[in-house]
């Protein structure tokens, strides 16, 4: 069964065992020497997540860059976004991520604390539960990413001095891969809340939800390419694109499922004209 908050210090024992050898893997092969291993766990854990959250970032965005804007340009028939505004970008996610790394830190933190209902093997649950229990994480996330979305935008002190400063990307012209992260970095985190919530109220497999979150970069880089996947209900970038034009459709996260639930969906096709 999942870990309850009361899990014995061996059980928890497996999660810090876990986080530790992904600091093992990570910073032996990007730093020099092993002077990180006297750093204190917690800090070597937000050290390892900060390179990881960059390597991501800078792989994934320049990566799928590369694809749409020069391999396969004329086949998706985008306009390049302006050197200018994609250093912009760059810039700005760049400062935010060593304050994005707090999320993934505190969601090991208390996961290694005892205070999740995180299980480490899926066998502690078996297979047909470790499905339903990632089921109901997904709904719960993407309910949760929708309304904290939602709230950046109607709580206007909020938009004002936080979540505008990812809007300025407001147009096809000036959004790109790398605007997935360009985030206020408190914006960024109350963003990811959701991902640090779940865990605390829902059965969790320890590793798919640390994978999960780091795949939010994944995410964000396709979701700001304005190519329409079109494929339902998936918030594609067609979806992501109008939220970015109009400010007050497709707040949704991985679906447009909340959208539709809550009134708020706004269809490609009302900028993307079929040729």
């Amino acid at each position: 069964m999942a870990a309850s908050p009361h899990a014995g210090g061996d059980y928890l024992r497996l999660f810090r065992e876990e986080t530790e050898w992904y600091s093992e893997m990570l910073l032996g092969a990007m730093l020099p020497g092993d002077w990180w291993r006297g750093l204190p766990h917690p800090v070597r854990s937000w050290l390892r997540n900060t390179l990881g959250v960059y390597l991501l970032y800078y792989v994934t965005s320049f990566l799928w860059c590369f694809v749409i804007y020069y391999w396969k340009r004329h086949a998706y028939k985008n306009s390049i976004p302006s050197t200018e505004a994609m250093k912009k970008q760059i810039i700005v996610a760049s400062k935010a991520m060593p304050f994005y790394a707090l999320v993934p830190t505190g969601c090991e933190y208390m996961a290694e604390s005892g205070w999740t209902w995180c299980f480490f093997h899926i066998s502690d649950v078996g297979w047909p539960m470790y499905l339903v229990y990632l089921a109901l994480y997904l709904i719960f996330l993407e309910f949760g990413l929708y309304w904290v979305h939602r709230m950046t935008h109607e709580i206007k002190p909020i938009y004002k001095h936080l979540h505008s400063t990812h809007h300025i990307y407001n147009k096809e012209s000036t959004l790109s891969p790398f605007a997935g992260l360009a985030f206020d970095p408190v914006d960024g985190i109350l963003q990811a809340l959701p991902h640090v919530i779940a865990p605390l109220l829902l059965p969790t497999h320890f590793r798919t939800s640390i994978v999960i979150l780091f795949l939010e970069g994944v995410w964000t880089t396709n979701i700001h390419d304005c190519i329409h996947g079109n494929i339902w209900p998936v918030m594609g970038a067609g979806y992501h694109t109008i939220h970015h034009t109009t400010y007050r459709h497709n707040y949704g996260h991985y679906t447009i499922l909340m959208d539709w639930l809550f009134g708020t969906v706004g269809e490609p096709e009302d900028i993307f004209k079929k040729d």
